[in-house]
Order: C-alpha cells, then structure tokens, then sequence
C-alpha cells in the first residue's frame, strides 16, 4: 500500500496554494489523489489539531507535510504520533512572535476574516515540542532569503535532521514543484510511478 500524505498549510493560507496545488496535481498524475489529504485548517489551533488528528485517525500512518505553521503542527503531530515528517520552511515557536499581530486577519484566499487572540497564542505554546524524540523521522527544506521567518531558527532547532538549506528563494519556497521528486522518496512511493515525469509542468 503507497503511504499517504497529509499537507498541513500555514497561517491563512489554503489548499488553494501554490504548493498546495502542485502537490494535489502531481498526485492525480500519479493516479494517487486518495492518497492524499490536503484540509482547509481552523485559524484556531485547537480546532486545526482536532482536523488534522481526524485525518490521521482516517489515513492510519500518513507521512505529514507541513509549510510555515503547518510545520509546526506536522511536528507536534510528528512527535505525538510517531510520524515522519516532511517540513519546508517551518514555524519554531510561532507563539512567540506574534507580539504586535494581535487583531484583524484575513486568509489570502478564501478572504474570511477572524480575530487573532491571546487565547490563540497561548494554544499554539501548548503544542510545543522541546525537544525531538527522532529527528530521523524529519526532513526539512529551507530556503534562506525566507521573508517571513528567519530560517537559522529553523536551522537550529532542527539540526539533528536532514536539513536541505538552498540560497535564495522565499517563504512560499521557489522551486517547489521541481522538488517533488524528494518529496515522493521521502513518502515511499515507489520510484516507477514519478521518475519519468516532468515536474516543471506543475509550476
């Protein structure tokens, strides 16, 4: 059985992203779109958990796909689950950094509006993971002219991993659809299904 995966987006993002997108795309090339979760989250953390463990529950052992803030969920669900854990440009320790953000947002792509809160910070604190128990589980992808967050805290707290850092690039990570490839092995799905596919086609 090809392992499933779930794609866990980031803060008011959507299964409308680029990356997103790619992903569901190239997977229905594959012939393995039910394989495949990617949820519309909550903006709350306890109610994005509560999705997310309910897809986990449904997939049995999917291999978590997380950007930004989704990375910082795959590894709470990583940890707690004992899943692996494929991270591109993660969120350490969000709840730390929204001093100044509280108040009004709004998501890219579905325009709902909502009010970040403390209640919301102090959610996300309770998903923090000190330490991780197998950093052979993750893989995580960084980009260093990330805009959004500084990518040596990623680099950091991830060092025991596999990290792959590449210069240049954005939070959204260029060149994503080229890096499916890596994705696909990291997954286990087998080779014969993708390595004659030209992934540029998906940018």
């Amino acid at each position: 059985m090809t392992a499933s995966i779930l794609y866990i987006h980031g803060l008011n993002s959507s299964p409308a992203s680029l990356k997103a997108s790619q992903l569901q795309r190239a997977m229905a090339q594959l012939g393995l779109v039910a394989q495949l979760r990617v949820p519309a989250l909550h903006h709350h953390p306890r109610q994005a958990i509560a999705q997310l463990e309910a897809l986990i529950a449904e997939l049995g052992r999917p291999v978590l796909v997380g950007s930004s803030l989704g990375g910082y969920y795959a590894t709470h669900l990583a940890e707690r689950h004992g899943l692996p854990a494929l991270l591109i440009n993660p969120a350490v320790r969000p709840h730390l950094r929204f001093d100044g953000y509280l108040g009004p947002q709004k998501n890219y792509y579905s325009d709902e509006t909502w009010e970040l809160t403390t209640d919301h910070v102090t959610a996300l604190a309770e998903l923090d993971v000190a330490v991780l128990q197998d950093p052979a589980r993750y893989q995580v992808w960084l980009q260093t002219a990330d805009e959004t967050l500084d990518y040596r805290d990623a680099q950091h707290y991830y060092r025991a991993c596999a990290l792959r850092i590449q210069a240049g690039g954005d939070h959204g990570f260029q060149g994503f659809a080229e890096r499916l490839p890596m994705l696909f092995a990291f997954a286990g799905i087998p080779r014969q299904l993708w390595q004659d596919i030209d992934f540029s086609v998906f940018n």
